[in-house]
């Protein structure tokens, strides 16, 4: 009934036959034969052919279900015997948002696998949304993010304290009062911004400036929201992105203000468009960790990769 299991898993993740076959390097007609002796077998339709992009029966359902715990046994299982090779092979999938893979993942990977070269490293770039559910699928093993996963499903390994700042364009002329309150990367990089005694400024003093936001869903967008209704200012918000590296990157380019992490600033080499500021307001401080599925095995190859991440 699951001899065929991966066949039937790629058609459910691609939603078509044409593509799995390619993938699986087969001919369509024998992916199609492979899926449907399957359904005989069980006496169900697994997929139902009448829509397009193909889409899962009741039965089928079931079934990907089925094949999906099966395969988070195998792979417990040959997580098992990779420790037991003591890392002379294997693979760990880590995941993270563009922020992380790009400057934060890339120097731990490096350190990584000098030390155990055998093992394949896989990294995945995509929103907390996205990494949330791949790492509770199993397809994931480790997730680097700053938003809060629910304890009760995943847990939380601590890496690092971040601390949002505001970002401005050199350009817009309210910086001309703050100027005694401005960060440099450098003072950004040797945690001056962290000192108690170092000056925070007034939202308010910028609050006629057009606003760079991220979506709805990201920690950064509600931590941004919170703190201009802390301050009593309602921005004018004139774009909405998905990243925090691109409403930084506009924001260099003169077109607003936003709210950036010192993570993201202390791995640029950068930004002499922006003055950055420090405000006093408790939704600033946030905790980054390495989140993996509580009920998952936690491999050596995770346990090391960890342990080797260093600071950030």
């Amino acid at each position: 009934m699951f001899h065929s299991m991966q066949y039937i898993y790629e058609v459910y993740k691609e939603r078509s036959f044409s593509k799995a076959a390619a993938n699986l390097y087969i001919s369509q007609p024998s992916l199609s034969a492979a899926v449907k002796k399957v359904e005989e077998k069980i006496g169900a339709p697994i997929f139902d052919r009448s829509v397009s992009p193909i889409q899962l029966t009741e039965c089928g359902e079931h079934y990907i279900r089925s094949v999906e715990e099966i395969m988070e046994i195998q792979h417990r299982f040959e997580n098992y015997l990779n420790d037991l090779n003591e890392l002379k092979s294997g693979q760990i999938a880590i995941g993270g948002s563009n922020l992380f893979a790009s400057y934060i993942l890339p120097p731990m990977i490096a350190r990584f696998t000098r030390k155990y070269p055998l093992v394949k490293i896989h990294l995945v770039e995509a929103d907390t949304p996205q990494l949330m559910d791949q790492l509770f699928r199993g397809s994931l093993d480790l997730v680097i993010d700053n938003c809060q996963f629910p304890e009760a499903v995943y847990h939380p390994h601590f890496l690092a304290e971040e601390t949002l700042l505001l970002a401005v364009p050199r350009s817009f002329s309210s910086n001309q009062k703050n100027q005694a309150c401005q960060l440099t990367l450098e003072d950004i990089r040797q945690n001056r911004h962290l000192e108690t005694d170092f000056p925070c400024i007034s939202l308010q003093d910028f609050a006629g400036e057009p606003f760079i936001f991220l979506r709805s869903g990201n920690d950064t967008r509600s931590r941004a929201e919170k703190i201009c209704q802390i301050e009593g200012v309602t921005p004018n918000v004139i774009l909405k992105l998905d990243q925090q590296v691109t409403a930084f990157n506009i924001c260099r380019y003169g077109m607003g203000v936003t709210f950036v992490g010192d993570t993201l600033l202390k791995h640029i080499p950068d930004a002499r468009e922006c003055c950055f500021y420090k405000l006093d307001n408790p939704q600033t401080r946030r905790s980054i960790f390495f989140y993996y599925k509580q009920t998952r095995f936690v491999t050596r190859a995770m346990e090391e990769f960890i342990k080797n991440a260093g600071q950030i």
